[in-house]
């Protein structure tokens, strides 16, 4: 169940580190990312607002603006906001320690430049206490060595559980990187109808129930928060009778009844020697636990691992 990779290419993170440039990054993204959702048609489980792990950073992928495509990345390499129109236009923000409201404005003005005035709605997401992002200069952080070092341990992770994903032939959702909870995501699917989500503290019902309107395993990464370092995460919607007692591996993944989530730190797959091996481990793992418990027709969803 492994992936050739050399384990030194797994950077070291630590949330507390860079904690001031992880927030303010994470409303610039939400800028970028309501600006997609707005100009992109409507998708089942809200699969046209994230944003994707490219070999630069994060991007939008081609968005439709009138008879064009744009594509907005945040290139971590040279550290810039790059407004990519198919029909050559471009236009750069550089990503350097602005506040988030400054970054709102140039970036909107860079759109306005190439004929693209999307309408937004500028109250960030799933965040406590939000500050609309024309209002925002509180946020105003960017180390770019720290910025570069979280989308390394983001492409290790995308990577890896696009093999993961490929090992399904039943419904699934891309690897995707959602702005509003800050967090890389892969998603597969059973089929079958799932009862009403009662949704979540910081969203609207709506958006919950959209997301789970059906049967889930869920697996994805997470830099962490204050005071919590960054982990691996895996659930299942809706939780059947016994999910959170299996055994699932690594020996390092737990149950944090806190978040009602599997969890196995980034430092425990990092250091494991085989970080690739222990993430697959942890995605099977989790999946299975909730596939077996809730029944899933297993035979007919899946490819046998390679």
């Amino acid at each position: 169940m492994t992936v050739a990779a050399d384990p030194t290419d797994w950077p070291a993170l630590a949330y507390d580190d860079w904690a001031d440039t992880a927030e303010t990054l994470h409303l610039w993204t939400q800028v970028v990312g309501k600006v997609r959702m707005a100009l992109t048609p409507p998708v089942n489980h809200w699969w046209h607002v994230p944003l994707y792990v490219s070999a630069r950073g994060l991007t939008t992928s081609p968005i439709p603006a009138g008879g064009r495509n744009v594509e907005i990345v945040f290139d971590f390499l040279e550290h810039q906001l790059r407004i990519i129109c198919s029909d050559g236009q471009r236009e750069l923000v550089a990503l350097r320690p602005i506040s988030v409201a400054q970054f709102h404005r140039e970036t909107m003005a860079a759109l306005a430049r190439l004929g693209i005035r999307p309408h937004i709605w500028t109250t960030p997401c799933e965040v406590e206490n939000p500050i609309p992002f024309e209002l925002d200069e509180v946020h105003h952080s960017y180390d770019a060595e720290a910025a570069q070092r979280f989308w390394r341990a983001l492409a290790q992770a995308d990577r890896v559980m696009k093999a993961f994903r490929g090992w399904y032939i039943g419904k699934a959702s891309p690897v995707h990187f959602f702005w509003g909870s800050f967090d890389l995501a892969v998603t597969r699917f059973s089929g079958r109808r799932a009862p009403p989500h009662p949704g979540s503290p910081l969203a609207p019902p709506s958006v919950s129930r959209e997301a789970y309107s059906h049967e889930v395993s869920s697996c994805g990464f997470w830099p962490g928060a204050p005071g919590i370092a960054p982990l691996f995460y895996a659930y299942a919607y809706p939780q059947p009778p016994g999910f959170a007692d299996v055994q699932v591996r690594p020996a390092e993944a737990y149950w944090d009844a806190g978040l009602g989530e599997f969890v196995l730190p980034y430092e425990a797959v990092r250091a494991s020697g085989d970080p690739d091996n222990a993430l697959l481990e942890f995605c099977q793992s989790t999946y299975e636990a909730a596939a077996d418990l809730a029944k899933w027709p297993r035979a007919e969803l899946e490819r046998n691992p390679p």
